[in-house]
């Protein structure tokens, strides 16, 4: 990774500005390519389906931006759930939940900006897109457009998916798209429960294909002008429906800059297993 570049408030309002525009133009010229039907019944197999705890708790962050979360998780899910997919169509996170603001009913929720916690109108959906983006991975459908955090902000703490298997999102220019390249419609069902966020891919067929995502060449190292960076591979591994494995594939590699100390030092006293 590059040295990170600190930009000024100007240059940094200048570049917004910029990206915005140039997604808006994108928008406009995809427009009739853009999934929008949200049909009231649910197509009928469910393809993949995955679920996340509403509440963590997080160094130095306030619980109630994780309550806020959840009030923004249920608007921008209800602007998603069942929307159909069809062959040759795109999906767009920001297209379809459109810009985050106080009047539609969103709160302050927790941000992350330039590898520190922050807060702002609408935050946390993350959540949403690193749900979203888990569960495509897990079929046959193409993600064309994902991003993901520069920073490495909190250590594992009960990680159960590989580091850097989700997709974060900023309106409007950070999105997460996703184009259907089969030959029949998938579904997004998303919803908040009592204690996850809940969500699941549909379609009209049973699911032919399994896959699982496996992580490798994970690293922790040096950076050339300090701090370290963490680095791993993600692939899939294609299993058909006896079982067997027909390929793996690579689906992207990660670099982000880890904002703590990649190594902990033992207890006094403790030698943690080893003799002397």
């Amino acid at each position: 990774m590059k040295k990170p570049v600190k930009r000024s408030a100007f240059r940094a309002k200048c570049g917004f500005f910029y990206y915005k525009t140039k997604r808006k133009i994108l928008w406009l010229k995809m427009r009739g390519q853009f999934a929008k039907k949200r049909p009231a019944e649910r197509l009928p197999e469910v393809q993949f389906t995955h679920k996340t705890p509403l509440l963590r708790k997080l160094k130095d962050v306030d619980m109630y931006l994780q309550y806020n979360k959840i009030t923004n998780l249920k608007l921008a899910s209800a602007k998603i759930d069942s929307v159909v997919l069809e062959p040759g169509q795109t999906f767009s996170f920001w297209y379809l939940v459109g810009k985050t603001s106080a009047r539609k009913g969103y709160k302050e929720g927790l941000v992350l900006r330039c590898g520190k916690t922050d807060k702002g109108i609408g935050g946390g959906l993350c959540q949403l897109t690193n749900l979203i983006y888990w569960m495509t991975i897990h079929t046959p459908l193409t993600v064309t457009e994902r991003y993901r955090h520069s920073y490495d902000v909190f250590p594992d703490s009960g990680r159960t998916q590989p580091f850097a298997s989700g997709a974060t999102c900023y309106y409007p220019h950070l999105d997460l798209m996703i184009k259907n390249e089969t030959a029949r419609p998938f579904q997004l069902c998303v919803r908040v429960g009592d204690e996850f966020l809940e969500g699941e891919w549909r379609s009209t067929e049973a699911p032919d294909r399994t896959y699982k995502v496996i992580e490798k060449n994970h690293m922790m190292s040096p950076g050339p002008w300090g701090g370290y960076i963490r680095h791993n591979e993600l692939y899939r591994e294609v299993y058909d429906r006896d079982g067997k494995l027909l390929d793996e594939e690579f689906i992207v590699a990660n670099d982000a800059i880890m904002m703590y100390q990649p190594y902990l030092a033992a207890p006094e006293n403790d030698h943690s297993g080893y003799e002397q």
